[in-house]
């Protein structure tokens, strides 16, 4: 797989019925390894581990209804009353970060309405936090410590 700018981690991977599997810290199973998954469970391991985020509010694959069409977001963070606090989009190294991702994210917001949007292809991390009263964001220049939520 790729080398990607996150922390190393012991990584539980198995081959199954002649596919390649990664286990899924939070959501307690094994998964196909795509690139993408490769991105997901690094940065879910250095949010945990090397942030203090909680996996215990942490979940992947949350899905979302708008209308007729089903939405579903790589990773939300929720707080202790189990509102969304935090959208995390996850693209494969080789996909750029663009406003094409940006606007993917800003639809699942749309509907949840998080303080921060976070997008990573693994190589580039980018967080901005919403400021909802002046309609507006801003970039952070790193990923925000849990407690600095």
């Amino acid at each position: 797989m790729y080398r990607l700018n996150l922390p190393q981690y012991e990584i539980n991977i198995k081959q199954q019925n002649g596919k390649t599997l990664i286990l899924d810290t939070l959501r307690r199973k094994f998964v196909s390894l795509t690139p993408e998954e490769w991105v997901r469970q690094h940065f879910v391991h250095y949010l945990t581990e090397h942030k203090g985020y909680p996996a215990s509010l942490i979940a992947n694959e949350t899905e979302l209804t708008c209308g007729q069409k089903k939405l579903r977001c790589d990773s939300v963070l929720y707080d202790n009353q189990a509102n969304p606090r935090m959208i995390i989009e996850y693209k494969a190294p080789t996909i750029a970060i663009t406003q094409k991702v940006f606007n993917q994210i800003s639809v699942y917001n749309m509907l949840l309405k998080v303080d921060y949007l976070v997008v990573s292809n693994g190589l580039q991390h980018y967080c901005c936090r919403m400021d909802y009263d002046r309609n507006s964001y801003c970039f952070l220049k790193e990923i925000p410590d849990f407690n600095e939520l």
